[in-house]
């Protein structure tokens, strides 16, 4: 992994107690649907597992599919002009959207209100679809739950497409998607087996301002190297190999 898509898999590790709170509401319900079960030890937490590691596993494809689709109209226009402007223009306004996704975390969720309000219009009319999977009881429905849900409105996902974007190309748009979704995996893996006190932990102000803190590092570092864009543009935080 190079360490462009390290360091976006970082901020979705940060990201992540976000996502949890965020995300409480689905893994609730998809931990509605677990069965009840009397084995003794690990193997009790199995069927809960399984739902929660494939809604993840739909809600990240969505991710990598949303990233190809992005990295594909960054390279239209980039083709389209000149590529160095064009390149770094993306690159200051995917930097600053990495500000702004730091503010967000710290509790300054306005910031990136208008950005999610754009993708309100394609929820509602998916969300009706997603709640025919719900309760998950199998595997299939909660895969089928994520790949729907990973299309809910958020700031921290519509911030990493414009990485994607600014990638310019499906492949590239994808892998950085893909890296974003790894990182918050842990997070809503443990939101699902340990509801109650992780959901208590990602409300803590503390543990959100840091977070939010170290993205916003990352993100004036990006623009501290603008100037220095040319032939090096994803030399550094963001990368590309």
């Amino acid at each position: 992994m190079s360490l462009g898509l390290a360091a976006v898999f970082l901020v979705g590790l940060l990201g992540g107690v976000h996502c949890a709170g965020m995300c409480g509401g689905i893994v609730s319900a998809i931990s509605a649907g677990v069965p009840q079960v009397r084995q003794p030890g690990w193997r009790a937490q199995l069927p809960a597992f399984s739902l929660h590691l494939a809604y993840s596993t739909g809600r990240i494809t969505s991710y990598a599919f949303a990233g190809a689709v992005a990295g594909s109209i960054g390279g239209v226009g980039l083709l389209a002009g000149s590529a160095l402007p064009l390149q770094t223009v993306l690159y200051v306004l995917a930097n600053v959207m990495m500000i702004a996704l730091g503010l967000y975390l710290t509790g300054y969720t306005r910031v990136l209100a208008p950005i999610e309000a754009l993708g309100r219009p394609l929820w509602a009319r998916i969300q009706p679809i997603a709640g025919r999977f719900l309760p998950a009881r199998t595997p299939a429905q909660a895969l089928g739950v994520g790949l729907l849900w990973g299309f809910l409105p958020c700031g921290m996902v519509y911030s990493m497409l414009g990485l994607a974007l600014l990638s310019g190309s499906p492949a590239s748009g994808a892998l950085i998607m893909l890296a974003f979704g790894l990182g918050t995996l842990p997070n809503l893996l443990l939101a699902g087996m340990l509801l109650t006190r992780l959901r208590a932990l990602t409300r803590n102000p503390a543990l959100r301002r840091v977070a939010g803190l170290m993205v916003l590092g990352f993100g004036l570092v990006g623009l501290a190297r603008a100037s220095t864009l040319g032939d090096g543009l994803w030399n550094g935080l963001i990368c590309h190999t």
